[in-house]
């Protein structure tokens, strides 16, 4: 068999295994060493490439971003600061329509200039916002809908994970990445208001029946008590994209610098026990562990993919087919939201972006407008079934007592995937909203 029917070879046994329930990272990791065994006929040269795809794939300093942003990100959401931040949301917007939903896409905006995680934004808002959208007459699929869909904020509005993992696979520039998604993570959350207003317009069964007189106002919070809420998160964004856009730290340093201001605030409120503490630094472990293990899979299954020349096949094959850099693109975003449906978003960057890149490479297409194109794909697949993962974290969240079902939260989700796809659209169409303040 050729290098490159090998290649195809792997794609489809990986397709296969990953449907049976294989981890990604191990399917990567098993197929890259049977790939390299099968191409060079030697064991011992697939053992010592294996060796080597996990020592020096995250043996890099950036890599340090990964476990400070995570840690960030948990400690934030440990000191309740979404659940102030979405309170003087909710009151600033209600008397808006649909002003509670609004204010969750606000909080949630705000929240994701911290964190950087889609998870967490959206088991912190499940908990926040779903009872209090219900309380107040908004229809549960709705409430829920917006949770899900406003949570994928997380990973466009800088820091970003995902940006940090794009950045890595491409050796793009991580601040630049950064800078890129300011503009479309902001035009994100102003089309899902707008599509709240909309929604709640001309399709009020969905929404809810609300009515602005319906709210409380002697519960209604001051000007001083609303600062003192906001004063932590304005803090935590101009030290960790103040340091950064400043030039004074680089991204790894930024997380450092955001991890200790979040434990100094939650300590500072009182919010964080030892208990707390503690669970928290397991699930930074968690997730860390589980990212460099993708990260090593997708290392190892790059190295054999241009070992076995499918890269190049592909490019001249592309390149004769006469797509042009716009058809290859429109592919490969394609691609991204069809995998978004069964797998993770890390999972699907590191599947196609080693396959994808050596193409376009050649193309001379803008990596950083790119990159961004990448992430709303990926995250269209956060809100898609059957994988969803947005949506099984506000179901977990929910609990098991809860009415609300996996299908509600979908159908609840389905308008803000489809403003995603919107804002995809225009960012393809219009590239200077990824490239503007680059």
């Amino acid at each position: 068999m050729s290098g490159v029917g090998i290649a195809f070879l792997s794609i489809g046994l990986m397709l296969a295994l990953i449907y049976s329930g294989m981890h990604v990272a191990i399917a990567l990791i098993l197929l890259s060493f049977g790939g390299v065994w099968l191409l060079r006929g030697s064991f011992d040269i697939a053992s010592n490439m294996l060796v080597l795809a996990f020592k020096d794939s995250i043996s890099d300093y950036l890599f340090g971003v990964v476990p400070l942003f995570v840690l960030m990100g948990l400690l934030v959401a440990v000191a309740g600061i979404g659940r102030d931040t979405f309170e003087v949301a909710a009151q600033l917007f209600r008397r808006v329509l649909g002003g509670l939903g609004i204010a969750t896409v606000a909080a949630n905006a705000v929240f994701a200039a911290i964190t950087g995680i889609s998870i967490a934004s959206a088991a912190v808002f499940t908990k926040v916002a779903v009872p209090e959208m219900i309380r107040h007459g908004y229809t549960p699929r709705f409430a829920v809908g917006v949770v899900a869909g406003s949570s994928v904020l997380g990973m466009l509005i800088p820091p970003s994970l995902l940006f940090i993992l794009y950045g890595v696979l491409t050796e793009q520039s991580v601040g630049s990445l950064f800078i890129a998604g300011v503009i479309p993570g902001t035009l994100l959350a102003v089309v899902y208001c707008a599509g709240i207003i909309a929604m709640g317009r001309w399709w009020p069964s969905f929404v809810g029946a609300r009515r602005a007189a319906s709210y409380d106002t002697s519960q209604d919070m001051g000007v001083a008590e609303m600062a003192s809420k906001l004063a932590p998160i304005v803090i935590l964004i101009a030290l960790v994209l103040g340091g950064i856009y400043g030039g004074f730290f680089t991204p790894t340093e930024a997380g450092a610098a955001g991890a200790l201001g979040a434990l100094l605030i939650s300590l500072a409120k009182r919010r964080l026990t030892w208990a707390s503490f503690w669970q928290v630094l397991v699930q930074t472990g968690h997730t860390t562990s589980s990212i460099c293990f993708l990260i090593i899979g997708a290392s190892l299954y790059s190295r054999m993919l241009a070992m076995s020349g499918m890269p190049g096949w592909l490019g001249s094959y592309v390149v004769e087919s006469g797509m042009g850099v716009t058809g290859i693109v429109v592919a490969l975003m394609i691609v991204i939201i069809l995998l978004g449906t069964i797998l993770d978003s890390a999972s699907i960057m590191l599947l196609t972006l080693p396959i994808a890149l050596p193409i376009l490479t050649g193309t001379g297409v803008d990596l950083i407008w790119l990159g961004v194109m990448v992430v709303l794909a990926v995250e269209i697949g956060l809100l898609t079934p059957p994988f969803g993962i947005a949506a099984f974290v506000v179901k977990a969240t929910l609990g098991p007592d809860s009415t609300v079902t996996l299908g509600d939260i979908f159908a609840g989700a389905a308008p803000f995937a489809a403003m995603m796809l919107l804002v995809l659209v225009l960012v393809f169409l219009f590239p200077w909203l990824a490239t503007a303040l680059v």
